[in-house]
C-alpha cells in the first residue's frame, strides 16, 4: 500500500450573517472570492494517519490538520486506504471487542462490555451477538432489539427467543441486557448512546455486517427507547420499529427520520402513560410531513383495535427488512437535540463546530451542483399536558433564522459533480462557489466523525453564521 496519499486541499472558510430580512428576502448577488490554490504539502505517512486515529479513539477531539490534495481519480483509492488506516487503529486499540458472530441457536452464553464509569457507575452490559442463515454478499441486516422494564434477566432471555422466531433470517441480532435498573433503565441515557456507538463502529469493522441495513426496535421500554434513538442516530438507521411505546414528539423530533423507514405500532387501548396518545400524535405527524414531502417520511403506524399492552410483535422486523439506508440522501432535515446532555456531532453529511442554540434545525436540498440549507433555532412551548401525569403531551415550535454557530458540510460525488463548480447557499446567502478540491484531511476528519465506510467524505464547505 502507498505510504503518501496525495489530496487537493478546500477550506472554504467563509463568514456569513443573517438576520430575519436576509432569510425573506433574497440578497444581491455577490461574487464570492474563489478558494486560493494552496501549494502542494507534503506526503502524510499512513503510520501518521492511523496514529491520529488512535489519539481520536482515545477521546481527543482535536482535527486532522494535515493535507495532500486529490485528484478526481485518486478519490476512490485512497477512501479505501483511510478506511483500512481506520481499521488498523481500531484493531491495535485496547478494549472489549463484539467477538465472533454466533449462530443464534447456539447462543446460550453472551458477552459483555463494561461501560465507562463517568458514564454510568457499575454498568455492564451482557449482550447478544448473534446470526440467523447464510451470509449475504453484502453482510448481515442487522436487528438491534431492546427489551422491556420487566425483571431484565427474563426480559433479556425473552429478547433471544423472541428473536429465533421473527422471520427476518438471514439476519444478524445484537441483543443487549439493560446494565441496571430503576431510573438507570432507560436505553438512551448517556452509557448507553457510548453502547450504540461503539456497536456500530465494530459492526462496520466485522466484515459481517452490511453498513446499509441496520435497523433498530424494542418493545415497552425497548419501544420509548428505539423510538428516541431512531430520531437521534437516523443517518446510521436504514429503519426503526418500536412497539408498546409512544414518545412525547420533543424528545424524538419526527423530521430527523425522513430518510429511513418508520414503524411504531401500539395496541389501541394501551393508555398507560399516554401510550396510545402518544403513538396517534406521531401518527399524524409522520403523515403531516408525508404530504408536504411524498419522497420522504416512509412510514407504517398502527393502533391495533381491541389490543392493550401486550401486542403480536412478529410483522415489525420483516417490514422493516424491505429497506435499506440511503447514505447520502440529497435532503436533509435534521433537528439537533441533545439526549440525556449529549449531542451528536453530526448527522448524515453536516458536522458541529459550534452550535448557536440549545436546539438547531438544519435543512439541506441539492439540486443539481447547489446545495441550499437554511439553519433555524428551534424553541418548544407545551400547549397540552398530562392531568394524570406531569409533563407535556404536545408542543408548539417556532423556528428563527439562526445567526451564529460554525458547521462543515462534506460532500462527495454521490451529492455533486465534481467536474463542475458547486454553489453552497446558507439562509438565502451565497457563501461558496466554486471547484471543489478533494483533500485527505477531509477524508480522516469524516471517517473519525461518523466511524461509517460510506460517509469517508473528500471534500468540505465550512460555514460560520455570525
Amino acid at each position: 500500500m502507498k505510504q503518501a496519499f496525495l489530496f487537493i486541499t478546500l477550506w472554504a472558510l467563509v463568514s456569513t450573517s443573517c438576520s430575519k430580512a436576509e432569510h425573506t428576502e433574497a440578497p444581491k448577488e455577490q461574487e464570492i472570492p474563489k478558494p486560493e490554490q494552496e501549494a502542494p504539502k507534503g506526503n502524510i505517512s499512513k503510520e501518521k494517519v492511523k496514529q491520529f486515529f488512535v489519539k481520536h479513539l482515545l477521546g481527543k477531539t482535536t482535527s486532522f490538520q494535515e493535507g495532500k490534495t486529490l485528484s478526481l481519480t485518486e478519490i476512490a483509492h485512497t477512501q479505501q486506504e483511510i478506511w483500512q488506516s481506520w481499521k488498523e487503529a481500531n484493531q491495535s486499540f485496547s478494549e472489549e471487542k463484539l467477538g465472533d458472530l454466533a449462530p443464534l441457536t447456539n447462543a446460550t452464553q453472551g458477552n459483555r462490555w463494561q461501560l465507562p464509569v463517568n458514564l454510568e457507575a457499575n454498568a455492564t452490559m451482557p449482550f447478544y451477538w448473534a446470526s440467523k442463515g447464510n451470509q449475504p454478499e453484502k453482510g448481515y441486516p442487522l436487528f438491534v432489539y431492546m427489551h422491556g422494564s420487566g425483571d431484565k434477566h427474563k426480559e433479556w432471555a425473552n429478547g433471544k427467543t423472541l428473536a429465533r422466531h421473527f422471520e427476518d433470517a438471514p439476519s444478524a441480532y445484537f441483543i443487549p441486557q439493560i446494565p441496571n435498573t430503576g431510573e438507570l433503565y432507560r436505553w438512551w441515557q448517556k452509557a448507553k448512546q457510548f453502547a450504540w456507538e461503539k456497536l456500530l463502529r465494530l459492526a462496520f469493522l466485522s466484515g459481517k455486517v452490511d453498513a446499509n441495513r441496520v435497523y433498530f426496535f424494542g418493545i415497552s421500554e425497548g419501544g420509548y427507547g428505539s423510538q428516541r434513538l431512531a430520531s437521534f442516530y437516523a443517518d446510521y438507521l436504514a429503519g426503526a420499529g418500536p412497539m408498546a411505546g409512544g414518545e412525547p414528539l420533543i424528545n424524538a423530533p419526527v423530521e430527523n427520520c425522513r430518510n429511513i423507514a418508520f414503524s411504531l405500532r401500539t395496541g389501541a387501548k394501551d393508555n398507560m402513560f399516554h401510550r396510545d396518545l402518544f403513538t396517534r400524535y406521531a401518527k399524524e405527524e409522520f403523515e403531516k410531513f408525508k404530504a408536504e414531502d411524498p419522497q420522504g417520511f416512509v412510514h407504517h403506524i398502527e393502533l391495533i383495535p381491541n389490543a392493550g399492552h401486550g401486542i403480536d410483535y412478529r410483522p415489525t422486523t420483516p417490514w422493516l427488512k424491505q429497506y435499506t439506508r440511503n447514505p447520502h440522501p440529497k435532503k436533509v432535515v435534521w433537528e439537533d437535540f441533545p439526549m440525556d446532555g449529549i449531542y451528536r456531532k453530526g448527522f448524515y453529511n453536516i458536522a458541529i463546530k459550534e452550535r448557536g442554540a440549545e436546539r438547531v434545525r438544519y435543512t439541506m436540498n441539492i439540486v443539481d451542483n447547489k446545495v441550499s440549507i437554511n439553519v433555524d433555532e428551534v424553541t418548544y412551548k407545551g400547549i397540552e399536558r398530562s392531568p394524570r401525569w406531569d409533563l407535556f403531551t404536545k408542543y408548539q415550535k417556532t423556528h428563527i433564522p439562526l445567526q451564529k454557530g460554525k458547521f462543515v458540510v462534506y460532500l462527495n460525488q454521490n451529492l455533486v459533480d465534481f467536474s463542475k463548480e458547486v454553489t453552497v447557499v446558507v439562509n438565502n446567502k451565497q457563501v461558496f462557489k466554486g471547484m471543489l478540491q478533494s483533500d485527505v484531511q477531509h477524508l480522516v476528519n469524516s471517517c473519525a466523525t461518523f466511524f461509517d465506510p460510506e460517509r469517508v467524505f473528500p471534500a468540505a464547505v465550512e460555514v460560520h453564521l455570525n
